[in-house]
């Protein structure tokens, strides 16, 4: 049978960013492509003894949950770990999703028509601007520097094109790993509120921070944490145990406004009734009752990815770099680099792929398909062995196209 696929399925279909996940499944490939954590750092043990305790002990694990999510994780979530970042939500201004992305796909769902106007920072995550191209939106990319988007060209963009809503990341975004300064917070969320712009916040990054100037374990406030506005807010609050715990628990969360987290639940509702409770439960389980700490977890993570990162730049300053440059991030799991003059990201794909190692071309993290004098590398994953691997097999792709030019 010949399947007519609707228009927009074809903006998947078609994207490389398909045939990447697909190669880097091959075990002999290294990949620096993908958003993936360490998993020889997952807590198994602890993990496998929560899985044991949660089934043998409660049926209701295994059985249809609410949409919006189990109840003790959601309290808890509200009640503790979002309220010591200055996140003040109530729990029925919570929804548990199947990761972060969830959460940006059922509010582009629920918010989106075809034809609106969005804003995005640029460059921006893959996985928002395939959900925003699914539904159909018009993407405007704004400018942005070191410290954040760039309040002139922001205040020009919603002034021309009066958009629907901003997705933005300020800490450690994907892929530029950029963390906002706190006076640039605050003047985007004033030109938002100002313009009536719901702000998308992605903070799934925000607690993989590894380098602070002074020395303290700071964590610059969230915009949700800033306008502290309750129901009358201009900000939902998107967040994710996958970077930080385990990505197979698929458990992330949107908080905010009570009326757009309800019908984002029943957008959820149709789309799976439920992300999973047994996974939920199992997290709430071993964030309780075991001997985890999720703080000390995290400062476990900051510390080996601080570690690979400066691995990383080490290698960035061989020969076979020439003509790269970057700003290297002080938090999350990417490095942005710029590539030599008239290298294009996707021709050194090619080589590169040939040679076993992956990484993402940066025309698929820009609205336009600019951005093909970059790449995202990861850095989180790969272990210092493959690390070391993965940047010299590159290094002799690149060395091998400069020598032809």
């Amino acid at each position: 049978m010949k399947f007519d696929f609707s228009a927009r399925a074809h903006t998947l279909m078609s994207s490389p960013l398909l045939s990447i996940r697909t190669q880097t499944r091959r075990g002999s490939l290294i990949s620096l492509a993908e958003e993936l954590p360490a998993e020889e750092l997952f807590p198994l043990s602890l993990l496998a003894e929560a899985a044991s305790t949660v089934i043998s002990e409660d049926a209701q694990a295994l059985q249809y949950g609410d949409p919006e999510g189990y109840g003790p994780l959601r309290d808890w979530l509200a009640g503790e770990w979002l309220k010591k970042q200055g996140v003040h939500v109530p729990v029925d201004g919570v929804l548990l999703t199947t990761g972060s992305q969830q959460a940006v796909d059922l509010l582009a769902r629920v918010y989106i028509d075809p034809g609106d106007r969005v804003l995005v920072e640029n460059p921006t995550s893959p996985g928002i601007l395939q959900a925003l191209r699914m539904q159909g939106a018009e993407i405007v990319p704004v400018k942005s520097d070191r410290d954040g988007l760039l309040p002139e060209d922001l205040r020009l963009q919603l002034e021309s094109h009066r958009p629907k809503a901003l997705f933005a990341a300020p800490s450690f975004s994907n892929p530029s790993g950029i963390l906002w300064s706190v006076e640039r917070r605050r003047a985007v969320l004033e030109l938002c509120t100002a313009h009536q712009v719901l702000i998308v916040e992605d903070d799934s990054y925000g607690d993989l921070s590894f380098r602070r100037s002074n020395g303290k374990s700071e964590r610059y406030p969230s915009l949700y944490a800033l306008e502290d506005a309750g129901d009358d807010g201009h900000v939902l609050y998107i967040g994710s145990f996958s970077k930080t715990v385990a990505p197979a628990l698929r458990t992330g969360w949107a908080a905010g406004n009570r009326e757009l987290i309800m019908v984002m639940a029943a957008a959820k509702g149709m789309a799976d009734w439920q992300s999973s409770s047994l996974n939920q439960r199992l997290l709430y389980h071993l964030l309780h009752a075991t001997s985890f700490s999720l703080r000390e977890h995290i400062k476990l993570l900051n510390r080996e990815y601080d570690t690979r990162l400066k691995l990383m730049v080490e290698l960035l300053k061989r020969a076979a770099w020439n003509g790269c440059s970057y700003d290297a991030p002080s938090g999350g799991m990417f490095l942005w680099v710029s590539l030599p003059d008239g290298l294009d990201s996707l021709i050194l794909l090619k080589n590169s792929l040939r040679k076993g190692v992956a990484f993402l071309p940066g025309t698929l993290c820009t609205p336009d398909g600019s951005g093909s004098g970059y790449v995202r590398l990861n850095f989180s994953h790969p272990g210092r062995d493959e690390l070391l691997l993965g940047m010299n097999l590159m290094g002799e792709a690149i060395k091998e196209f400069t020598a032809r030019s």
